[in-house]
């Protein structure tokens, strides 16, 4: 739904874009990078506001429109795309890597996962694994 608006020249002047009108790109910058720093134990809404020299509801609604995620989920999917690369990348427990991206618990850690993955967060480790094998086997035929 697109409203317009006409200008003293009766030309009709769309709404801008969904995107335009988001966070400046310093703000932007900065909410993500504070959101990204406290990833383990969260951030409020109000403090990345504050950040931004916005209030609270303003800031989350320039927010979505820069990023089209609410704060919230914006941080929740930075979670899990960290919990991703430890699965990957370590040998960590899914109790230390629900804790080191700051789930509450292991179970939630799963629930989130699963609901924004599609799979269990073992699944997914397994899944990564045997592609990581299938690559390392192809470059090793090729090299020979």
């Amino acid at each position: 739904m697109n409203t317009q608006t006409t200008l003293a020249h009766g030309e009709p002047l769309l709404d801008p874009p969904p995107g335009i009108g988001g966070l400046a790109p310093w703000q932007e910058r900065i909410a993500k990078q504070l959101i990204l720093d406290h990833l383990d134990a969260g951030i409020t809404v109000t403090r990345l506001a504050d950040a931004c020299a916005l209030s609270r509801s303003h800031f989350t609604r320039k927010f979505k429109e820069s990023t089209r995620q609410s704060p919230h989920d914006w941080l929740r999917h930075q979670r899990v795309e960290k919990a991703k690369a430890l699965l990957l990348d370590s040998s960590l427990t899914l109790t230390a890597i629900s804790m080191e991206c700051g789930f509450f618990d292991q179970a939630h850690f799963c629930r989130v996962f699963v609901r924004m993955v599609g799979t269990t967060p073992l699944n997914w480790k397994r899944q990564g694994f045997v592609a990581r094998q299938q690559v390392a086997q192809i470059g090793l035929r090729l090299r020979a």
